[in-house]
């Protein structure tokens, strides 16, 4: 079966609550990677180069960063009549009773009469979060050689990252025989990865069976495809490649410092599979003769006059003269005054960090104060647009919420694992 016969269902709904102010104003699919990538551009880039140009993007959080950002598929080359991604957000009707995605299976099936219509008779349902280069046409001929139901893909992980992942058993066929969800010592260190399979007849099947069922969670990882197991034919498809979640702060910086750490000439520089991405206008990067930058990467228009160590640089970031950003992620348009120091820090949008500050000050590791299951390996992160006086000192697990000013910031250090909102009653 060719991969024209494959209709690609991206979810891209998620909220990123483990994000915090990062995913304040934009799901997670939206979120800035790399420099000038947005995370669904590896999931958009992996269908088209694999030949599949039908894809519909399910969006239900924040929708309006990421319809901008796709728009109508240009730049993945989709804006031709015989190549399509479209857009989908939950609605109400008169006759139906219809509301948000109660999952992910959910919102596949409230999204059902659309996927009937098309002429592909199969249906690949995909996340719109992970960073990961698959050809899906591989896993097409998998399914088929199986004669499979469903074919789900999966990965390996390191011991201590399974608790926080569905795994999957299987046998010497590759034919799915357990499911384990989010436990802490898991029975097998194979991790789904999201990515399903399905013939479109059966899909409609499984879906229509499980919106009858009233104790389910609507979700395909944990209500649909265990119950398959020992009933139908499921098999998975065992991939070897790079792949992250970034679903948390952590693993977010970390993913973006793999691409540093795979480059030069490395993940994101294969011509033979292209990460497209909506072009970003701008001039060249200007690194001044009294700037240092290492191990980093810096995209268009951005200005260093400073020292740049182990970090990304998006579109228009400026670096003064005299200041230091190390192992840090700073987004589009921030700027760095002179003499300040960025370290281990993950800086939003139009932030303005005036001179002489210091944010990831000290050796002190306490986890935010509000949320330590976000904020607890060191990292600061700043909100869009947010304005940091002259002089601060900003220590680690801290937040800075979206558009504080100055008048915010009730003292000139803000201790680890504290937290600066925008009503001044309400700061650290």
């Amino acid at each position: 079966m060719a991969v024209e016969n494959v209709l690609a269902v991206i979810l891209a709904g998620g909220r990123g609550e483990r994000l915090s102010v990062l995913a304040q104003e934009r799901s997670k699919p939206a979120m800035p990677f790399a420099g000038k990538y947005r995370i669904i551009d590896f999931t958009l880039s992996n269908c088209v180069n694999s030949g599949m140009y039908n894809v519909a993007v399910l969006t239900q959080y924040q929708p309006l960063s990421l319809s901008e950002h796709i728009g109508v598929g240009a730049a993945w080359g989709f804006a031709t009549p015989d190549r399509t991604v479209r857009l989908f957000q939950p609605y109400l009707t008169r006759d139906e009773k219809r509301d948000w995605y109660k999952g992910t299976a959910d919102a596949v099936y409230q999204n059902l009469h659309y996927i009937e219509q098309q002429s592909q008779e199969m249906v690949l349902i995909l996340s719109g979060d992970h960073v990961y280069k698959m050809d899906y046409s591989w896993m097409l001929q998998f399914h088929e050689e199986r004669q499979a139901d469903v074919t789900l893909a999966y990965t390996r992980l390191p011991e201590e990252d399974l608790q926080h992942f569905g795994t999957v058993i299987i046998d010497e066929e590759r034919r799915v025989i357990g499911f384990e969800e989010k436990v802490r010592k898991p029975k097998s260190s194979l991790v789904s990865m999201g990515i399903y399979l399905f013939r479109k007849e059966f899909l409609k099947q499984c879906l229509e069976e499980d919106t009858a069922s009233e104790n389910s969670s609507h979700d395909f990882g944990r209500d649909i495809l265990p119950k398959m197991v020992g009933k139908n034919r499921i098999f998975g498809y065992d991939f070897q490649g790079y792949w992250r979640d970034v679903g948390t702060v952590q693993a977010y910086w970390q993913a973006n410092m793999d691409m540093i750490d795979m480059s030069p000439g490395g993940y994101l520089s294969d011509p033979g599979w292209p990460i497209h991405t909506s072009d970003v206008d701008g001039p060249p990067a200007t690194i001044s003769g009294v700037a240092n930058v290492g191990n980093s990467m810096i995209s268009n228009g951005c200005i260093i006059e400073g020292n740049v160590e182990h970090s990304i640089l998006s579109p228009g970031v400026i670096v003064a003269e005299g200041a230091v950003v190390r192992n840090s992620i700073i987004m589009s348009e921030t700027s760095v005054g002179s003499h300040s120091i960025i370290d281990y820090s993950i800086l939003d949008k139009e932030v303005v960090v005036e001179a002489g500050c210091h944010l990831g000050f000290g050796d002190d590791l306490r986890a935010n104060r509000w949320e330590p299951s976000v904020l607890n390996t060191g990292i600061t992160i700043v909100g869009k647009r947010a304005r940091i006086p002259p002089g601060t000192r900003i220590g680690r697990n801290c937040i800075i919420c979206a558009d504080v000013q100055e008048d915010c910031f009730r003292r000139d250090e803000v201790k680890s694992g504290g937290i600066v909102r925008l009503k001044r009653n309400r700061g650290s």
